[in-house]
């Protein structure tokens, strides 16, 4: 290690492949780590597969800078000579699901549904830049601190506005759609036979479809119906099964319509899981999502706020708020019903989906809580301080704060309203 590769000091292999090897490095201009995708330049001469590798090779770095999405890899940097070539990413400490595709080793059933939830809206956003990942599998799925996820290799995406050679047939046959296999025509929903394999690898520890020879593995997934999930794992919970068997479809047209009515379900599922201590980042998201006034916001800005927040359950008749306190933080109630009171009075009922505590956070602490808002009923709550709304991107605060000001505006209209018919 010490070795340079353009602007980066590389510091130790993480792992090496067929065409190349991955480095941790470190750019030198900047002071970061990033993983350094270094390729073998005897590759590129290869005469057989050279030519071929050379477009996946392009086909990445041609999307440097192009995703930003909190779980999808990001490509910082890429260069590509005739005989050699490099792409800079997004340094991921952890290990790709490969580990949690072993029957020994299995994450919870309410882990693996978020980890797909988690794809589906990292895929959704590619497709909706033009992208097709085309080679979803656990390998190229890395994992950190839990379900944290971020998709990598994108070598064999299809790119809708690109000049790669899409009839190429790349991919891991075992997660290959059937369409894929038989190159037809592909849309988003080849993706999501791949998220539909990996799900049911992460399940039950056993591919849907397996076989000793490459010709009869690919006659199994163009002809086989596979076992359920259940079959294979009785202790999954009841709706498994429907999911995951939709989403392997032989018919594209028999799957999810949307990848937003696929995270739905796997939403749903989500909730068969019991979570006592925490609050998974399904519910937290979905929640969010739901908000009208944050209907505008892109899907990486609603997970920015979904990770800022400090969230929490409070049993019924906790006191969140006292008037006449000081606070810069804004609430908001994810689920459940909150009271509002001033000197005893009752002011309002605050429902789910509704946000608390706007007055302080835009005054930035100056102006004092001015009620007591308390709960009702066993109740979820995010909040969201000044320090860590600052960790979020500028947009982001700045979809935040126009909508609040519209909250705030909304509630001095009605407020007036009630004062004029009180008046009259």
């Amino acid at each position: 290690m010490g070795e340079q590769v353009g602007k980066y000091e590389l510091k130790s292999l993480l792992g090496e492949g067929a065409s190349g090897s991955v480095h941790l490095a470190i750019d030198t201009f900047s002071g970061s780590e990033v993983a350094l995708k270094v390729i073998n330049p005897a590759i590129f001469k290869d005469p057989e597969f050279g030519q071929v590798l050379r477009e996946q090779f392009l086909n990445e770095a041609s999307l440097a800078g192009k995703l930003n999405h909190p779980h999808i890899v990001a490509i910082l940097d890429a260069v590509v000579t005739e005989d050699a070539g490099y792409i800079a990413m997004e340094y991921v400490p952890g290990t790709n699901l490969s580990k949690y595709a072993d029957p020994a080793n299995l994450l919870s059933v309410g882990d693996a549904v978020e980890v797909g939830f988690k794809c589906c809206g990292a895929l959704d956003y590619a497709f909706r830049e033009g992208v097709i990942h085309r080679d979803i599998k656990p390998a190229n799925i890395m994992v950190h601190d839990g379900t944290e996820v971020k998709i990598t290799d994108f070598g064999a995406a299809l790119l809708r506005s690109g000049k790669v050679n899409d009839t190429v047939s790349i991919g891991t046959p075992a997660y290959m759609s059937p369409e894929q296999i038989s190159g037809n025509e592909l849309t988003h929903k080849t993706d999501m036979y791949c998220v539909g394999v990996v799900l049911y690898e992460l399940l039950t520890g056993k591919r849907p479809f397996v076989a000793e020879t490459m010709p009869a593995l690919i006659g199994r997934v163009l002809n086989d119906t596979p076992l359920k999930p259940s079959e294979v794992r009785p202790t999954l919970p009841a709706g498994i099964d429907d999911l995951v068997m939709k989403a392997l479809a032989k018919n594209p047209d028999d799957r999810y319509a949307s990848w937003a009515d696929f995270a739905l379900e796997i939403a749903s599922i989500g909730k068969l899981s019991v979570y006592v201590h925490s609050i998974p980042d399904i519910e937290k998201y979905a929640s969010l999502r739901d908000v009208e006034m944050l209907a505008g916001l892109p899907d990486g800005e609603i997970w920015e706020l979904v990770k800022v927040a400090d969230w929490r359950r409070v049993p019924a008749r906790t006191v969140l708020l006292n008037e006449g306190t000081p606070g810069d933080s804004l609430l908001f109630l994810a689920k459940g019903d909150l009271k509002v009171t001033k000197q005893g009075q009752l002011l309002n009922i605050i429902s789910s989906g509704e946000w608390f505590g706007e007055m302080s956070y835009i005054g930035g602490g100056e102006i004092v809580r001015q009620a007591t808002i308390e709960s009702m009923t066993d109740s979820t709550v995010a909040e969201f301080s000044v320090a860590t709304l600052e960790k979020t991107s500028i947009g982001c605060r700045h979809h935040l704060l126009r909508a609040l000001l519209r909250n705030v505006v909304d509630r001095l209209v009605l407020s007036n309203v009630r004062l004029a018919k009180s008046a009259r």
